[in-house]
């Protein structure tokens, strides 16, 4: 099938941009929608244009890197779906896509779709780990968990850290990701040691930054590829006020 795709294209951060409209023929409904971008780059350069720039390393909807602002949606129209994991089949023939990076001033963007989320990385290098000398590794079932305590950190620590919460929020807020960073060893009794550092740190980094705050409007729950919860911004909140009196 044909593909009309209107895509961002913008040298660097310091040169405007404008979308360009590329025409893509011989589209497979078995491509994903990054393999789609694959074939367009192939036809840009057997004419000897340049290639769309866009974030991507495993393709399994793992990593986070394919961030991309599809139709207005951040990651596309399939609900818990990361960019490489939709398909054209849900796409028609003669279909027109547009294709944007994601927004926020948070997110510097480097060229065309590609944007620079290490402030991310700083976010999670406040505090987003532990570092508590335990010594040997203890049995798997040595300390007890509440199986409830368990599954919802498990949850939390399925983000992946891709910023689809930050595009799609109207104030561009990290709290989503630093909810559900904070809140995945706030359940778990590894984490309580270093837990009142863990959750200041963390949102003051957030703040540095100049992400937005949380205005509650679920936007970021509605298109998260792994369907984090909201519910990671209220236990952030509760984690920062008692950390904090």
């Amino acid at each position: 099938m044909t593909i009309n795709l209107r895509v961002w294209r913008q040298k660097n951060a310091s040169t405007p941009g404008k979308l360009v409209d590329y025409k893509v023929e011989g589209v497979s409904e078995h491509m994903s929608f990054l393999e789609m971008f694959d074939h367009l780059n192939e036809q840009l350069m057997k004419k000897g244009d340049e290639p769309v720039e866009f974030d991507h390393d495993c393709r399994e909807g793992i990593c986070g890197s394919c961030n991309m602002v599809i139709d207005g949606q951040a990651h596309g129209p399939q609900k818990g779906t990361a960019a490489c994991q939709l398909h054209m089949r849900h796409y028609n023939d003669g279909d027109t896509i547009v294709v944007e990076p994601w927004r926020a001033a948070a997110f510097p963007l480097i060229r065309d779709l590609v944007v620079d989320r290490s402030a991310f990385d700083r976010i999670q290098a406040a505090g987003g780990y532990i570092s508590v000398n335990t010594g040997a590794a203890p049995d798997a079932h040595a300390v007890p968990v509440e199986k409830e305590d368990a599954d919802v950190a498990f949850d939390y620590a399925a983000c992946i850290g891709c910023g689809a919460c930050v595009a799609a929020c109207p104030n561009a807020s990290a709290s989503l990701f630093t909810g559900a960073k904070i809140s995945q060893f706030a359940r778990l009794p590894q984490g309580q040691v270093e837990r009142e550092r863990r959750v200041v740190r963390m949102v003051e980094q957030m703040e540095k930054e100049g992400f937005g705050d949380c205005s509650n409007f679920g936007e970021c729950e509605a298109v998260c590829p792994k369907e984090i919860s909201i519910q990671a911004i209220a236990e952030m909140r509760r984690e920062y006020m008692k950390a904090i009196t």
